[in-house]
């Protein structure tokens, strides 16, 4: 009897140790990844369910802006304002804001839910994780060069740097990104606003696909189908 209460004393210990580790585990995985659930008319439940992403608290995002500063602001678009961030890790950032004041933007956010969260390529901007309580705020990795419009094609001086190399790579890697969408992907995906502001630059000028609020999924099989309005940019 003391034999058997020797040994099980130390082995329920460690299995009890081994529980609480599991437990607290567990519990900061379903902190960091959530699923997301939001009501829509155009998605079916599943496709919403079915995304992962990191939620970010407001007051988080808010501290990595400055609280929104305009010298952070790095662009606007019909879904609302971009703003630069540093993260409490030192990671630099992009924020999308959605404006209250934006008719369309939340469907664009919607879209952006269900459409790049589930897309992964080199030549996509990355979204990181999404904020839903209290403002609605969409995270992308950040791109030092911004957009082809912003800071290189228009230039007068940086525009230089624009050698037929650096077209061509850029040129290629929107091809590579587009390939992807309607041939590769787990979804079949249109743009249907495709322009150089939505095309973004990282520090080495390697471009990726922006902006998928426009955007519009295929079943696998289909090529074609009839629109009842035009999209896009006028």
């Amino acid at each position: 009897m003391v034999v058997i209460l020797a040994v099980s004393l130390p082995v329920g210990a460690v299995l009890g140790a081994v529980t609480i580790i599991f437990l607290v585990v567990f519990r900061y995985k379903r902190k960091t990844k959530q699923k997301i659930k939001l009501p829509d008319n155009n998605y079916s439940e599943d496709d919403i369910s079915n995304i992962e992403l990191d939620q970010l608290n407001l007051p988080m995002l808010a501290a990595a802006t400055n609280n929104f500063a305009k010298d952070n602001k790095l662009g606007e678009g019909g879904f609302g304002e971009v703003f630069k961030g540093i993260l409490p890790d030192g990671e630099v950032i992009a924020v999308k804001r959605l404006s209250k004041h934006s008719s369309q933007g939340f469907h664009e956010l919607k879209n952006e839910l269900v459409l790049i969260a589930k897309l992964k390529h080199r030549n996509l901007v990355r979204l990181m994780g999404v904020c839903l309580k209290e403002e609605k705020l969409l995270v992308y990795e950040y791109m030092a060069n911004r957009s082809l419009v912003d800071t290189i094609l228009f230039h007068p001086v940086k525009r230089q740097q624009l050698d037929w190399s650096k077209r061509f790579m850029i040129i290629c890697g929107i091809v590579r990104g587009l390939l992807y969408l309607h041939e590769e992907s787990c979804l079949r995906v249109i743009h249907r606003d495709l322009k150089p502001s939505n095309v973004l630059l990282d520090a080495d000028l390697n471009p990726k696909i922006s902006d998928f609020g426009l955007a519009r999924a295929f079943i696998r099989d289909q090529s074609r189908d009839v629109t009842i309005r035009p999209v896009g940019t006028l």
